[in-house]
């Protein structure tokens, strides 16, 4: 069963006004669900803490990622919590003196904060082309899946 499906067979009804999104990367998947109107987030987040958080160990259990939970409330997205990764990178001169000059612009604080900077700016400007990969790599998928058991 793959983690979607899993989580839309564990979300109670009534939490949310449609199916909930759910993304996943190695790390973390996260489950975002649009709430009805007149739902206040702060509230929501409370009245279901012990619900999620009971989905969300055997969830992490099962599929060895961490899960966090967020809400859309009209075109506003808010996440309750989400992992913050540590991600291992080697970088010439040039690239670690861009970061450098965001963190001495006062754009960031540190080098891992100026490349995490770096990175929303290529998924807001570059995002079509990005989804356009990951469409591309699911269909990979599909034909590995399809292909003969070696």
């Amino acid at each position: 069963m793959d983690v979607q499906q899993w989580f839309h067979e564990r979300v109670p009804d009534g939490w949310f006004d449609s199916a909930a999104e759910v993304h996943a990367d190695r790390d973390e998947i996260v489950v975002i669900g649009r709430l009805r109107d007149g739902t206040e987030p702060g509230g929501f987040r409370e009245d279901t803490r012990a619900e999620r958080m009971e989905i969300a160990a055997v969830a992490e259990q099962r599929f060895g990622r961490k899960v966090s939970w967020g809400v859309r409330v009209g075109e506003e997205r808010l996440l309750f919590t989400h992992a913050a990764v540590p991600v291992m990178t080697r970088l010439r001169f040039g690239e670690r003196g861009v970061l450098d000059t965001l963190i001495d612009a006062g754009v960031a604080r540190s080098r891992s904060e100026a490349l995490a900077w770096c990175v929303r700016l290529v998924e807001r400007h570059q995002g079509e082309w990005i989804g356009q990969l990951r469409d591309a790599l699911a269909h990979v998928e599909q034909a590995r899946a399809a292909g003969p058991d070696l």
